[in-house]
């Protein structure tokens, strides 16, 4: 089914590369907007390049620019960066995040939501990020909620919440979500070097994408 509108949020640069920008790409394809909004500018990421070519001063804008040609490659082509500090996100106030989010919810009325599993997400950042999103969805009427596709990667994941309710076959559009994750060139470059060392299958996981239908308990 094609979804009317797409909105994603994600509190880092990249962080929508890994792991959904194969499924992004194919709405886009179909026709359908996406928007994205990104909370930080993952001003505190540990890399700086393989070799290094960034630093803690440059690091901020060199990520803004990747992430804009992150998107143009995905073909996304409302991106919104909300300004918050990376690593932090967790002690921001809680309503006045899902303030934010329910603003840009209000706006583009997705019937599809795409973020982190709240307590499923191993950062900080990205369990936050996703509690915020679930806060600002709750305070709708449940009949007027979007679908929530929430990304996983704890290790007991399966366990808590079952096999994932969506697997997507991405294989179509894999080059575009390689160039994704090489626009993140900062963060990307040395796994994928060494991904290319390896040879073979090292990035045949990057084909599919997994996803959690989140379940509301109310």
């Amino acid at each position: 089914m094609k979804e009317k509108h797409v909105l994603v949020v994600f509190p880092h640069p990249d962080d929508e590369a890994f792991g959904v920008s194969g499924t992004l790409a194919q709405h886009i394809e179909n026709g359908t907007p996406v928007t994205y909004a990104c909370l930080t500018l993952g001003e505190m990421g540990r890399n700086m390049g393989a070799p290094p070519f960034a630093n803690r001063e440059t690091l901020p804008l060199i990520r803004k620019k990747e992430l804009e040609e992150a998107c143009k490659v995905i073909g996304i082509h409302d991106l919104r960066l909300l300004g918050y500090r990376d690593k932090t996100v967790e002690f921001e106030d809680e309503e006045l995040l899902a303030d934010r989010i329910g603003e840009i919810v209000a706006e583009t009325n997705p019937s599809l939501v795409i973020t982190f599993y709240p307590g499923y997400s191993v950062h900080p950042d990205h369990d936050a990020c996703g509690a915020a999103v679930i806060r600002a969805l709750k305070r709708l009427p449940k009949d007027k909620r979007p679908t929530v596709h929430c990304v996983a990667f704890a290790k007991n994941c399966e366990q808590d919440l079952g096999k994932p309710d969506v697997i997507r076959d991405v294989s179509p559009v894999i080059e575009k979500k390689l160039a994704a994750i090489q626009a993140h060139r900062s963060q990307t470059e040395g796994l994928m070097k060494a991904a290319k060392k390896r040879g073979g299958d090292a990035l045949e996981w990057l084909k599919t994408e997994r996803f959690w239908t989140y379940k509301w308990e109310d």
